[in-house]
């Protein structure tokens, strides 16, 4: 039995969310192609391909299933705004190079799709900004500017958060939830089937329950990866929960990353034969606060 009401019309809720981190593929050519030992890889740097532009793909994917969820765009700061001591950090290559503008053109004719597609737009707060509210905000204005409407959540970058200081600032510049709660180590519930309301008022926090990279690192085949998918599903059903599922856009590329998107698809699927409601977190907050005193 549900031990909770999210909604009276469904037994828990799915949450989908989609963290838009690199959706042109640029340093991970090369690296993949040395690893594997496969130059096909190189094709990305010099022909047309985009194997990491999936939105149009994720788009349609959701459009015919009949839902939504929620896609957090990025604004990293570039590796020339760093001192030039960390420069030197092969970390900071990672995280500060080969990202996009969020002002681009094709960005923006993204985001407004999104947006007036019925999908939910939100921030995806940058490695340092969890603890640089004047960042945050930064980042908040500009998307909100490229959207053309207000911004109502987040998560922040690699889940990079200093608690409760983060969860204060995404308060205090007028973000209604936070995702950014859980862990790139693990998955599931551990005995949280519920939102975190951390400063007893309107202000919700979405727990992460899994990431696509982490269910497949810690499952020895896609139908293992599903049995555990599945597992999550019934308990979330059992417990009237709400559960959070992070799928990143590119590792909907079956060429590389055979089966992610097979499941996903399958993970909405049997959300909704169970009972599920499944969407964003913008609309979800929504009917929290609905039925929540």
């Amino acid at each position: 039995m549900a031990n909770r009401s999210f909604d009276d019309d469904y037994e828990f809720a799915l949450c989908l969310t989609h963290d838009v981190d690199r959706p042109y593929k640029t340093f991970q050519a090369p690296y993949y192609a040395a690893a594997e030992c496969d130059p096909s890889h190189l094709r990305s740097l010099v022909a047309d391909e985009r194997p990491y532009w999936q939105f149009e793909e994720l788009m349609a994917l959701e459009d015919d299933l009949d839902v939504r969820s929620a896609w957090y765009f990025l604004n990293e700061k570039r590796l020339w705004e760093k001192s030039p001591r960390e420069w030197l950090e092969p970390r900071n290559w990672m995280l500060y190079t080969g990202r996009y503008d969020i002002t681009d053109p094709e960005i923006v004719d993204v985001v407004r799709a999104l947006d007036d597609g019925g999908w939910e737009v939100g921030l995806h707060g940058s490695y340092d900004s969890y603890d640089d509210r004047e960042r945050l905000r930064y980042e908040k204005r500009v998307l909100e500017d490229v959207l053309g409407d207000s911004v109502r959540g987040g998560r922040q970058h690699y889940l990079n958060t200093k608690l409760p200081d983060t969860w204060e600032h995404h308060q205090e510049i007028g973000l209604r939830y936070d995702a950014s709660y859980g862990s790139s180590d693990s998955y599931g519930f551990d005995g949280q089937y519920d939102v975190l309301r951390p400063f007893n008022d309107e202000f919700v926090v979405f727990p992460l329950t899994v990431m696509e990279t982490t269910l497949f690192s810690q499952t020895s085949s896609v139908d293992a990866a599903w049995r555990e998918c599945r597992r999550l599903l019934e308990e979330a059903a059992d417990n009237g929960a709400i559960m959070t599922a992070l799928w990143h856009p590119r590792y909907l590329n079956e060429e590389e990353f055979p089966g992610y998107r097979t499941i996903y698809r399958r993970m909405i699927e049997e959300a909704k034969a169970l009972g599920g409601w499944v969407g964003p977190p913008a609309e979800c907050y929504d009917r929290l606060t609905a039925v929540t005193p």
